[in-house]
């Protein structure tokens, strides 16, 4: 699914116009960049949590040149689902395998 996917969906679930929904996304977007590059994190409940890593320092290698390489630490943003969210993916999950594939029958 994309981005245009999503709007449609919600305009068509909720009734509100396609611009509005996609002004309220792109700005949640950016509040979530914006936060996370602030160095804060974002939990929602039910749903799960944008957060950022810390990745220690080590070295790497490239490989072309043969050459040690010094990575510095750094943060990447991450998100961890909450507990219900997961569950939900997986119930869904299960019901898909139990379905019969009508191409495996023939």
């Amino acid at each position: 699914m994309r981005k245009a996917d999503l709007v449609n969906q919600i305009s068509d679930k909720t009734g509100i116009p396609k611009v509005d929904v996609l002004v309220t996304l792109e700005t949640m977007f950016k509040e979530v960049k914006d936060t996370l590059s602030q160095g804060e994190n974002i939990y929602i409940r039910g749903f799960g949590s944008f957060i950022t890593k810390k990745r220690a320092a080590k070295i790497g290698r490239n490989i072309k040149k043969n050459v040690a390489v010094h990575i510095p630490e750094h943060y990447i943003p991450a998100f961890k689902p909450a507990k219900e969210f997961v569950a939900e993916v997986k119930k869904l999950q299960s019901v898909k395998e139990e379905q019969p594939n009508p191409d495996e029958e023939m």
